[in-house]
């Protein structure tokens, strides 16, 4: 079967403009991709989407109900996933989160669980911290998310209300307490009755994620799943 006119086209724009690793900056042997063999020979792939009962969904047991949850990969440290999500998230790299988006997107679109979604809804940066940045890394994602699999994403459907410090290196209960009564709605309308997608970069206890998601289901028939870039092993 030959090759489609837009996959020759792609074809001849890596030729001219070679795309490159997200984590290490090589050369991608073929457009379109997100990692370099080597790098992708260090990172561990989830297969969490083909399974509503997974590790993801398990640690939100009885904290909130689900109807599916998964990350595209393990995160551990020194790896290549920490080092993609460290230059999406301080080093200007806002296509990292559109690329893994899109390739994550492919998988979720015929997913058990995830082909009914309606909308995607990132986790919200504070406004401050968005405009130092420049970019809210999780409406990256939910943006490359949204593209493969044909549904809206609505940015502005929670908000960041308290400036918070670094979840990074934070205390399990620190960071529960960290993030109490921050976030709020601001699109209630617009939820009403779907099926909605809260995603963020990368799972660490929840926390964050849980008070999002709490949030939406407090809107009327809302149903709730949830996705992200990287799951951090429990310990």
């Amino acid at each position: 079967m030959f090759p489609s006119v837009p996959e020759l086209w792609d074809g001849f724009l890596h030729l001219l403009y070679p795309e490159l690793c997200v984590a290490c900056s090589d050369d991608l042997p073929v457009a379109g991709g997100c990692f370099c063999l080597s790098c992708r020979l260090k990172i561990s792939v989830s297969d969490m989407h083909h399974n509503r009962e997974n590790e993801f969904t398990e640690r939100f047991w009885g904290r909130m109900p689900l109807e599916s949850a998964a990350a595209m990969y393990y995160f551990s440290r020194k790896n290549p996933i920490q080092r993609a999500l460290h230059q999406l998230k301080y080093h200007n790299q806002p296509e990292i989160g559109i690329k893994i988006g899109r390739d994550f997107g492919r998988k979720l679109r015929s997913a058990p669980g995830f082909s009914a979604v309606d909308a995607i809804v990132p986790v919200p940066l504070h406004p401050k911290k968005e405009r130092l940045r420049g970019y809210n890394q999780s409406a990256m994602f939910a943006k490359g998310l949204a593209e493969s699999m044909d549904i809206p994403v609505i940015y502005d459907a929670l908000a960041r209300n308290v400036f918070t410090g670094t979840q990074t290196r934070k205390k399990r209960m620190d960071r529960f307490e960290n993030v109490g009564n921050v976030f709020s709605l601001k699109k209630t309308a617009l939820l009403e009755g779907k099926h909605i997608m809260l995603v963020d970069d990368v799972l660490t206890t929840g926390a964050t994620l849980e008070m999002c998601g709490q949030e939406i289901l407090n809107v009327r028939g809302t149903r709730l799943s949830l996705a992200t870039i990287a799951i951090a092993l429990s310990n």
